[in-house]
């Protein structure tokens, strides 16, 4: 009988998507620890993501996506200028349940101070976050649930490379993700820079793929057209996550042109 070998201990595994309860996700601790305040890093991604909105005219976007929109409420804001439906897609039912508050009930106030930096710089979003939030709707799901082609432009930020630690299923979330969008549509995206597992507060190691811009480049490249990256300095006044910086990335899926023509 052939020797069955066990398994190697948990720490030395490649942990998938899957080896993490994303359902006991600590938001209150991973919102206190990033987004209580307006950092940086916030400001730079913000005025990033703004000028791709600002190319389309106000709710010039029939459909759009939040990919893994966890807590996080400023894209799914911002999107609310040139989209009339946003589906803010989400695996954790402790984001899910937070998100569909802040819907229902309004925005927390520490969220205020991101709304008005939006809107400074973009001043066709409505008057009020509620107004802005009033074009999401949350849907329960993951990248595997999406529909290819379905949407004009999809936006994510953080989640790819923050969920695994298996750089070919980090591959295949993004390949999903340039799938999502019609052949023409836009893709957006931010990720932490080099950013290895990481712990929220003192809970429990998550599991993360480090990336930098040729590893981005070499997922993306091949998929899409038009593709550019630019880097944010490392910010400081957030948590000692193992990151050293941000990557912002704009992207076309291939096939007819994208349709600036709608462009303010």
């Amino acid at each position: 009988m052939d020797r069955i070998e066990p398994p190697p201990p948990a720490e030395t595994r490649t942990r998938r998507n899957q080896d993490a309860d994303w359902n006991a996700w600590p938001v209150a601790d991973y919102l206190a620890e990033n987004y209580r305040m307006l950092h940086p890093c916030d400001i730079g991604v913000i005025h990033h993501h703004s000028a791709v909105y600002r190319r389309y005219a106000p709710a010039g976007l029939a459909r759009t996506l939040e990919l893994g929109a966890g807590p996080n409420l400023y894209p799914l804001m911002l999107a609310a200028a040139a989209s009339r439906r946003v589906d803010a897609l989400e695996p954790s039912a402790a984001n899910v349940r937070y998100l569909r508050h802040q819907l229902v009930h309004g925005a927390d106030a520490s969220w205020r101070p991101f709304y008005d930096l939006c809107r400074a710089l973009d001043p066709a979003l409505p008057e009020s976050s509620a107004e802005a939030l009033s074009r999401v709707r949350v849907v329960p799901g993951t990248a595997a649930d999406l529909t290819p082609g379905r949407y004009d432009l999809a936006s994510m930020n953080f989640v790819a490379e923050s969920v695994t630690e298996d750089f070919d299923e980090f591959t295949a979330l993004c390949a999903a993700f340039v799938r999502a969008v019609r052949p023409g549509g836009r893709l957006l995206a931010s990720f932490m820079e080099r950013m290895p597992s990481y712990r929220i507060g003192t809970g429990p190691v998550w599991p993360a793929c480090p990336v930098d811009e040729p590893a981005l480049r070499g997922v993306f490249a091949p998929r899409t057209n038009g593709l550019r990256i630019v880097r944010l300095a490392k910010d400081r006044t957030l948590p000692e996550y193992g990151d050293t910086g941000v990557l912002l990335l704009t992207a076309v899926r291939p096939g007819a042109a994208a349709q600036d023509s709608n462009s303010r």
